[in-house]
């Protein structure tokens, strides 16, 4: 079920929220159930196609692996001997990277496998469960805690909300279990006016980003792609660099969008979900970007994957080594695809260049470079890289022929990088032409959002809902423009739903909804 449908705001939504506080005034338990029937209900309700009947699969899917999991870390938990210990986490790990290979890369690899040996002769054709990539990481995080000696005094039913609680399934924010369950045992039994002025305040911003920004983004983005994808000519400067620059902000606004949805959704229940955007674009470094970009990834990645590996602890060589493993494996979750592998490639290497860099002016006593320069050289190379990240989508679409994908980013870098003759514009279609002030219009207010206006937790400031961990602390800083519970602030969140709701058709999906 998708946030931005008439379906989840008008029915589910109210519903939830209506027996969540109804059984909590009985008793907290009632409400954590009735939570959890309802983000199972919100996670069943996607079909994989919509003219077959619904199946009960991905839903024994996902509890099946939920109580593999909460065994094996309790498993852990008991065991005394260090050897056995080992060899629980280890098994708990490789089979949730086996549910996740399985799923998401099998496919690809078979059919890689049948174009160059033949071999296997049928292609196995698997429809990939939704979130299967974000409650794997979950799980996986909660077993390394508990080996590393996290307390599990949880029952099954927490450890079950906590991986399915319905806002952060689909696409996150991934949180780790100590920031979560945690607070089932809920303060709020009824409705709290300020939970709900600030949860409406934060969803309806959300729903803005999503529903009218990167929505009209998508109508630049993707007819430049496809077409460059598709058709006989080349794109001329003016249509690549649109095109990457539509994409950069379509997705930007798309998955912070979502991650505002996500923790305003929750801070209705009174929970707190952990930040995931911090306006990235603003970044004067790719260290400073990936500070601010899905930040519970990043921190993932860093966690168990980054510091494991050996980190900065075993000189520079090896930190450059590790870096680019990680990004190299953080491309290849984002999908299975040699472009997605090509994206985290270029922000491995990005990263070792800035730390490079930074330890070569230290060293030398070098001035760093003035902000406005390192940002808009931040801001080029991370739109750059975006190119193979847009067209694994077509590597994925073609079953795995990566060769479409290798030509759209080809074609895009030709124009974006080589000076060429001719106009920088050219309409790219013949019946529905799209006009250069067309294209561009929504870029450039989307650009002045992106760049010039403070994001959602600075706007809502100390009453920002996100989960701070124990060195953040509210922002007190009292701004003329930050949000207020006055009516004011209603009226606000009025017209940006009204806004939103002249928007609103179908609810196009998020770019990670199936992921």
């Amino acid at each position: 079920m998708l946030f931005s449908t008439y379906t989840f705001l008008l029915v589910f939504l109210p519903l939830t929220l209506a027996g969540f506080f109804l059984l909590g005034s009985i008793h907290w338990r009632w409400s954590t159930v009735w939570l959890t029937a309802c983000s199972l209900v919100f996670y069943a309700w996607w079909k994989p196609d919509a003219g077959q009947p619904w199946t009960p699969w991905f839903l024994v899917l996902i509890v099946s692996s939920c109580a593999g999991n909460y065994a094996c870390g309790n498993a852990i938990a008991r065991s005394a001997i260090p050897a056995r210990r080992r060899l629980l986490v280890s098994l708990g790990v490789a089979t949730n990277l086996l549910l996740l290979f399985y799923f998401k890369y099998l496919g690809i690899f078979a059919t890689w496998s049948n174009a160059l040996t033949g071999w296997p002769q049928v292609v196995p054709h698997l429809i990939l469960p939704l979130a299967v990539s974000f409650f794997t990481f979950l799980q996986i995080a909660f077993l390394v805690d508990v080996y590393r000696g996290d307390p599990t005094g949880y029952n099954f039913g927490d450890y079950l909300l906590f991986v399915t609680f319905f806002p952060h399934l689909i696409a996150g924010p991934i949180v780790h279990h100590r920031e979560l369950i945690g607070q089932f045992r809920p303060r709020i039994t009824r409705p709290s006016p300020r939970c709900l002025a600030i949860g409406c305040t934060v969803l309806a911003i959300g729903l803005f980003k999503k529903v009218v920004l990167a929505d009209s983004l998508a109508a630049t983005a993707t007819p430049i792609f496809e077409f460059a994808a598709t058709a006989s000519r080349g794109l001329s400067m003016g249509e690549a660099w649109v095109g990457a620059l539509a994409y950069s902000l379509q997705i930007y606004f798309d998955f912070s969008g979502y991650s505002d949805m996500a923790i305003g959704v929750s801070y209705l229940f009174g929970i707190r979900l952990p930040l995931n955007f911090n306006s990235p674009y603003k970044a004067t470094s790719i260290i400073d970007f990936w500070g601010r970009w899905h930040m519970t990834l990043s921190r993932f990645l860093r966690e168990y994957l980054y510091i494991p590996l050996g980190g900065n602890r075993c000189g520079p060589q090896r930190r450059y080594a590790n870096l680019m493993a990680t990004m190299l494996l953080g491309g290849l979750w984002h999908g299975a695809g040699i472009t997605f592998v090509i994206w985290g490639g270029l922000h491995g290497l990005y990263l070792c260049v800035n730390h490079a860099w930074r330890g070569l002016r230290q060293s030398l006593g070098w001035r760093p470079l003035p902000a406005a320069v390192a940002g808009l050289l931040t801001f080029v190379a991370v739109v750059l890289a975006w190119v193979p990240f847009r067209a694994g989508n077509f590597e994925l679409a073609a079953a795995g022929n990566a060769r479409l994908a290798w030509h759209t980013s080809a074609r895009f870098y030709q124009a974006m990088l080589v000076p060429q003759r001719g106009p920088l514009w050219t309409p790219i279609a013949d019946g529905d032409i799209m006009k250069a002030q067309r294209a561009i219009r929504p870029l450039g207010y989307s650009l002045l959002i992106a760049f010039l206006l403070p994001n959602t937790q600075q706007f809502l400031g100390r009453f920002s809902p996100h989960f701070r961990g124990p060195r953040e602390a509210a922002c007190r800083r009292r701004r003329w423009w930050g949000w207020r519970p006055v009516p004011l602030a209603a009226a606000f969140i009025f017209i940006l739903l009204l806004v939103v709701t002249l928007e609103m058709e179908g609810g196009g999906e998020f770019i990670y909804f199936q992921f």
